[in-house]
């Protein structure tokens, strides 16, 4: 099963498991260091994919990055991953950095440089779906500039070469959330955070806000809640809530990037690549939210965007607490 990935490709500097945010002039040291990671949702997604066991040479990415240090690091920590990479290199334009805080118990606190993410050309990444139509095309909107005013013709261009489109986000810039909205009749599976599901559609409420995009087209969307678990709402109005696996969280960066690689790797493991498209039954959404949720859980308990997802950590976490999850899952149909 080949995976396509694009969008923002990011070098990550992580302090976390911080005891505190510094005060003016204070010095606050940093237990667990400060690390140089790679993220942004396409190259996390892709390693994930790989450390999760899908074999070298199906999965692909395209991104943007500067000629300097950060970005010679992203393209060989994907290399070393066997990533088939296609990466635009910019004259002029940096990296895209990200300082990430992470204080203990708390959420992470992003500061980022949009840098050469901004400028990924939508037409590179129109050529290459042609060129290897993929089973799977995974792409992260709402920082690319160009990118995301043409994101309703990329990927309605893997639609039309027969790849299931899964799409993330995270906060637009210079946009309103809602400008994904038009895009929402050509994605097979988008997710989102529950956070981002209220600003996308206006609703407050969890179910009202999956009703409502599905309303504008979805076919699929899942949310994911933090320590409150994930949940999931199909075309035809089936509907289910999953509660969190339990583990000592590190550092939550990349959890989400997690849970989506952990719903693509259990896809392809019950459906064959002409199968991925067809609808998502009542019977398959628990294991996709269980599978998705494992991985999440194993990446937040290292520091990193993907440091502790393995197939080994997910399949521990499966077996000790999957039964007891499964059990509890709710499934209704809402619409």
């Amino acid at each position: 099963m080949e995976v396509l990935a694009t969008g923002f490709l990011v070098a990550d500097i992580i302090a976390a498991d911080l005891p505190k945010i510094a005060d003016q002039g204070e010095l606050i040291f940093a237990p667990r260091g400060i690390q140089l990671s790679i993220g942004g949702h396409p190259a996390n997604v892709s390693i994930d994919l790989r450390r999760l066991d899908i074999p070298p040479g199906e999965v692909s990415l395209i991104g943007a990055i500067g000629k300097d240090t950060f970005g010679q690091f992203i393209r060989s920590t994907l290399e070393n991953y066997q990533i088939i990479t296609h990466l635009q290199e910019m004259e002029n334009v940096g990296t895209t950095k990200n300082v990430i805080i992470v204080v203990k118990n708390q959420d992470r606190r992003f500061h980022v440089e949009l840098g050469a993410s901004l400028h990924l050309d939508p037409a590179i990444v129109q050529e290459f779906l042609k060129k290897i139509r993929p089973a799977v095309f995974y792409v992260a909107t709402g920082i690319l500039g160009k990118f995301d005013d043409e994101l309703i013709n990329v990927v309605k261009a893997a639609k039309e070469v027969g790849s299931l489109t899964f799409v993330d986000i995270v906060r637009p810039f210079q946009k309103e959330w809602d400008f994904i909205i038009p895009s929402f009749k050509f994605m097979d599976v988008f997710h989102c955070n529950d956070l981002e599901a209220s600003e996308i559609t206006g609703k407050r409420e969890l179910t009202q806000a999956l009703k409502s995009m599905i309303r504008e087209g979805l076919e699929n969307v899942f949310v994911t809640t933090g320590n409150r678990g994930a949940a999931v709402m199909t075309r035809s109005g089936e509907y289910a809530e999953q509660r969190p696996f339990k583990v000592e969280a590190v550092d939550p960066t990349g959890a989400g990037d997690a849970f989506c690689a952990g719903v693509i790797y259990q896809l392809a493991r019950i459906r064959s690549s002409t199968d991925l498209k067809k609808a998502l039954p009542t019977s398959e959404l628990p294991q996709l939210l269980l599978y998705g949720q494992a991985a999440g859980a194993a990446c937040v308990t290292g520091i990193g965007t993907t440091t502790n997802v393995t197939r080994e950590n997910v399949q521990r976490l499966i077996k000790e607490q999957g039964n007891e999850i499964l059990k509890s899952t709710r499934t209704v149909k809402l619409m």
